[in-house]
């Protein structure tokens, strides 16, 4: 299903490589780890990374509740969360059409705070199993105290749109017959052997769902 682009949405630079199925944005949100969440904070332009965390048409943003970005946007200050996945450097035969494949997604909006102490819990759950999977059934939960310092924000995914390119690089015709090596260098994430903790007790073995981990 489709989403109809707005006018912040649009992809108009190479608009071809605009997409605004929710599928798309869905999977590209879930995989990335990190977003970056711009806001205006007395009257200056602020980015801040950190995490999030989806559930159906909703993003979860979550931090101290004395957290600066948190604080304004609860009030209602729009905001622009955006993530982006690196595929692989696109090396062409000129120096101009250099590129890289990627998949993004810009959400625009405004976040609201999720107020009930069960839903805040709930959000917890939800980012401790994004970043690893199984994670949530084997830690000890929030306390009352943490999470009353927790503030967790509810962004609707009702302005988000999905930029991607793949492929080989695009050179000018006349270039490609130079004696240049030209291609796809692909990048992906690679997950090394878990370092356990030095005060971890040599008794507890590493889980099963951290040893066989991927992004």
């Amino acid at each position: 299903m489709a989403a109809a682009p707005t006018e912040r949405t649009r992809v108009r630079r190479i608009p071809q490589r605009g997409a605004y199925q929710r599928e798309t944005v869905h999977a590209i949100l879930d995989e990335a780890l990190i977003c970056h969440v711009g806001f205006v904070h007395d009257s200056a332009p602020v980015v801040i990374p950190t995490l999030h965390a989806r559930v159906d048409d909703r993003l979860y943003l979550h931090g101290s509740a004395a957290s600066r970005m948190l604080r304004t946007l609860e009030q209602g200050a729009p905001v622009c969360v955006t993530v982006t996945l690196v595929d692989g450097l696109v090396l062409a035969r000129s120096a101009f059409h250099h590129s890289v494949n990627y998949r993004s997604v810009v959400v625009f909006g405004e976040a609201r705070p999720v107020e009930p102490e069960h839903e805040r819990e709930q959000a917890l759950e939800l980012f401790t199993n994004k970043l690893v999977p199984g994670r949530w059934a084997d830690v000890r939960p929030p306390s009352r105290q943490e999470l009353k310092g927790t503030k967790v924000l509810r962004l609707p995914l009702d302005e988000a749109s999905a930029k991607v390119r793949t492929g080989p690089p695009i050179d000018d015709d006349e270039d490609y017959d130079l004696p240049v090596w030209a291609g796809v260098l692909p990048l992906s994430t690679q997950v090394a052997e878990p370092e356990p903790d030095p005060h971890l007790d040599p008794a507890v073995e590493t889980p099963g769902y951290v040893a066989a981990w991927r992004p």
